[in-house]
């Protein structure tokens, strides 16, 4: 539902629990919450819908179930965290393949041994495939990498880096890779077999009657109500000192950015409805090439081959920008500034009353679904059941630990 400030006031008046933001993160803590407790949870969520970047709709026009932010594939090795989300809905059993077009070529991705014979035009083994890389990653030597290029060059080595990496970086963060800090990236995902599933997670698959479908199920509880359409600042006058709070907004943004804004990354997409069955043949394809202004095009038909669609089909443009104050953020930048910034912030928020932050805003990381709802299931077994079964407070330092896991 859709409400004014002075309602959502009444609303919060008579919860247990608020929590802002209804991703994944927020609405596991809500239906722990509900379930286990009994508690009124009210979620207020500023845009009209919940599910996060996670909500997927049916199209107007086609009617496939497309995923407004991108796709999202549900994966995970926990079994736990698997149980708990098919509580809500089954799953089915897609697995899921991306590829990449580079050079005019199709390449599997992640990099795998078929990626690699493919590249160089050889039949390598296993290993003859270990000791050409091997070979290209030396080239700098010993000395560590001065920036993102020299430690992906250190890694894969110069010609897969120049075809599958260089340009698509570059897209990603509308930067030289030369002029990106080598601690972006860690590792690159490399396998020696003919292995194409982009995950190799135990547990994967897609809700079958979609996202929507699953979130309504989880707040389905009639102790959770909802409230789209409302941004936390406007009401935040209204609550109560003593009521707890789940925030899972930007945390600098809850302390007004005293400590300066953290950097993200956001996604624009664009919409193309085409005269055709299949555009691409795969839900996913990404453009290495820096000539291609958009770094991959999701077809969300291919999502559920199980269902049968028209004769049109729905592609989205995925393109990445710096996040400016009024866009979506979706991918932490994590600086040593930022880092520096964050902890800050979490020193403050260790400190807040009843207020609890988590999720990929509120802990400044990006998250998974299968990692968010894990991190959602800690605070609510760690900190929030045992204080609303009476204990008088939660220390700054339990809460410092949260948000430093």
């Amino acid at each position: 539902m859709q409400a004014h400030a002075a309602s959502v006031g009444d609303l919060i008046s008579a919860c247990d629990l608020l929590v802002v933001g209804a991703g994944f993160f927020g609405l596991t803590v809500a239906e722990r919450a509900a379930a286990e407790r009994g508690l009124r949870v009210l979620v207020i969520e500023r845009r009209p819908h919940i599910g996060g970047n996670a909500w997927s709709e049916t199209h107007r026009d086609t009617g496939i179930e497309i995923h407004r932010y991108g796709s999202h594939l549900f994966h995970c090795n926990d079994e736990p965290i698997w149980q708990y989300v098919n509580r809500f809905a089954s799953f089915t059993d897609y697995r899921h393949h991306v590829y990449a077009t580079a050079g005019g070529q199709v390449f599997t991705m992640p990099i795998n041994l078929g990626t690699i014979c493919s590249f160089f035009r050889r039949a390598l083994t296993p290993d003859q495939a270990r000791k050409l890389l091997a070979q290209q990653a030396g080239e700098f030597g010993s000395r560590d990498p001065a920036n993102l290029e020299e430690k992906a060059i250190s890694l894969i080595g110069r010609p897969l880096y120049e075809a599958f990496i260089q340009g698509y970086t570059t897209k990603q963060w509308q930067t030289d890779p030369r002029e990106l800090p080598a601690g972006i990236i860690t590792r690159l995902p490399v396998r020696f077999d003919f292995n194409a599933r982009y995950f190799s997670d135990r547990f994967e698959g897609l809700p079958r009657d979609g996202y929507a479908a699953l979130f309504g199920q989880m707040t389905a509880n009639h102790c959770i109500e909802i409230v789209t359409g409302v941004d936390y600042a406007s009401v935040r006058g209204l609550v109560p000192s003593k009521l707890p709070v789940v925030f899972t907004g930007p945390i600098d943004r809850y302390f007004h950015y005293c400590d300066g804004r953290l950097n993200w990354r956001s996604l624009e997409f664009e919409e193309l409805i085409l005269d055709c069955r299949d555009h691409q043949g795969c839900a996913v394809m990404n453009y290495s090439d820096a000539s291609v202004p958009y770094t991959r095009v999701h077809e969300f038909r291919h999502l559920h081959p199980e269902r049968h669609y028209g004769n049109r089909t729905v592609v989205f443009r995925e393109y990445s920008h710096a996040a400016g104050s009024d866009d979506e953020p979706f991918y932490p930048v994590g600086t040593p500034e930022d880092r520096q910034r964050y902890h800050r912030y979490a020193a403050r928020a260790a400190k807040e009353v009843n207020v609890f932050f988590g999720g990929r805003l509120g802990s400044y990381k990006y998250l998974d679904m299968h990692q968010a709802i894990g991190a959602a299931l800690k605070l609510w077994q760690t900190q929030l059941a045992p204080l609303f079964a009476g204990r008088a407070s939660v220390s700054g330092t339990e809460k410092q630990q949260l948000l430093d896991a």
